[in-house]
């Protein structure tokens, strides 16, 4: 078992990961930036380094700084959060080499999903569904293209091989204007990056984010926590996740859980991971697999009652995983509002001191926050200041407890998105249930 880890991250997960492991009687490190010195875990914790000024690249991702702050303080673990360097092969490596555990998956793990080619490859291989396309170029021969497209299924997009920033991109919904369309498009690729090799893929118009989440301990045992459904999202930035997901086709949904479980063995996965994917039209299609502890995972842990973090710690000091597929069940349902010190119409980030604070409470609340009445928020790192975990019987029950967690929630001094989180609580589109990932843009734009 590990004796003593170092937390390397702050607010509100290093927190998290701080109580973990004071339930396990592990000590604590607790490494941070200059301004970070007055964060609660860094108060709370056995010992605490700084590691470097207030920008990320001279402390949260300063790697030398954080695995020398392990040697002086004889730390056995190095527990990276989420974000930072949490998904970093090249960190987990020299966390390793340097006789450190790295909580986590190895660095060549994190390698191989961390690339979209390789991980979609070794998806495939242990049947995970993907998103269908050409598998490679177009050919010259128009027939040819017709049959790719037609073995898709129409709407297909035509994307630049050498493409990025949303150029060299042409969504085609008949077979009618499929063959101008990749010669305008290669024409657009030729004058926009020197290339004219295009691909095609299915083209999802409605998609829903549905991601599973899995526990893996490297030994040979897997499960699955159910899934999430975190669809409400603003330019790809997720606002408000929920587990389980509902409306969901059952025999896909468990061919999926099925062949998460079958990847993690394959690929010899260790810690907590995510597998993320796109749902539409009872089709799931994989985008890619976070090998991390996520932003959301409270809403897994609330419904199934397992720890994830607990799990992790556990997992890396090499213990095999108690808990069977058989133990996992779904109790009630769990809604996440992310809360950030930012304007509420304009999303500019709002730094400042925070003059008074009120978590909301009463049954089926948690918050996951670093926040205290005087703490200042700093304007150099991510604006997410709190987590509030609203659960109930069911989806209606939770929702009515986090409107009324919204409406008790009070944050002075910062602007903060809770008016946003009230509104979407009361909002018919987001009850019902009945939304893409677009939805969010589309009543903000409305509501501009």
């Amino acid at each position: 078992m590990l004796d003593k880890v170092v937390i390397a991250n702050r607010g509100e997960i290093a927190l998290r990961i701080l109580r973990a492991c004071k339930e396990l009687n592990i000590k604590t490190v607790a490494v941070h930036s200059q301004t970070d010195r007055d964060l609660l875990h860094v108060r709370l914790a056995d010992e605490s380094v700084c590691i470097g000024s207030n920008q990320p690249l001279d402390s949260y991702l300063n790697i030398p700084a954080i695995i020398s702050a392990a040697e002086v303080t004889d730390a056995m673990g190095i527990h990276p959060g989420y974000g930072f360097l949490a998904e970093n092969a090249d960190f987990a490596e020299q966390v390793e080499r340097s006789g450190f555990t790295f909580i986590g998956p190895t660095a060549d793990v994190i390698r191989l999903m961390g690339d979209k080619v390789s991980a979609i490859r070794a998806m495939k291989k242990a049947g995970i569904p993907t998103v269908p396309g050409s598998d490679g170029p177009l050919p010259k021969n128009k027939d040819a293209i017709s049959k790719i497209a037609q073995r898709i299924g129409y709407p297909v997009i035509i994307k630049a091989a050498a493409g990025g920033g949303g150029r060299g991109m042409r969504v085609v919904h008949s077979e009618a204007s499929l063959i101008h369309s990749v010669s305008v498009t290669k024409a657009e690729a030729l004058a926009a990056f020197g290339d004219d090799t295009v691909y095609m893929e299915k083209f999802l118009e409605n998609p829903r984010h549905i991601e599973v989440q899995v526990l893996s301990d490297g030994q040979g045992n897997a499960i699955h926590l159910y899934d999430r459904d975190c669809s409400i999202q603003r330019k790809h930035q997720k606002v408000i996740e929920e587990a389980p997901a509902i409306n969901i086709d059952e025999e896909a949904r468990q061919a999926v859980f099925d062949a998460c479980i079958k990847a993690c063995l394959e690929i010899n996965y260790r810690g907590a991971g995510t597998f993320e994917f796109l749902y539409e039209e009872g089709k799931y299609y994989f985008i890619e697999m976070n090998t991390r502890i996520q932003v959301e995972h409270p809403v897994s842990e609330v419904i199934t009652g397992i720890d994830l973090v607990r799990q992790q710690l556990l997992i890396a000091g090499g213990e095999p995983l108690s808990i069977k597929q058989s133990d996992v069940k779904v109790q009630g349902h769990a809604i996440e509002s992310r809360i950030n010190a930012e304007d509420p119409n304009s999303f500019v980030p709002s730094p400042g001191t925070v003059k008074f604070y009120h978590p909301p409470g009463g049954p089926g609340i948690r918050v996951d926050s670093h926040l205290y009445a005087g703490y200042t928020v700093p304007p150099f790192y991510d604006s997410l200041i709190a987590k509030v975990i609203a659960s109930g019987e069911s989806r209606e029950q939770a929702i009515c407890r986090m409107q009324n967690a919204m409406e008790e929630m009070l944050i002075d001094g910062i602007r903060s998105n809770i008016p946003l989180h009230r509104r979407l609580m009361g909002d018919q589109g987001f009850c019902s249930s009945s939304y893409s990932i677009h939805y969010l843009e589309s009543i903000l734009k409305k509501h501009h």
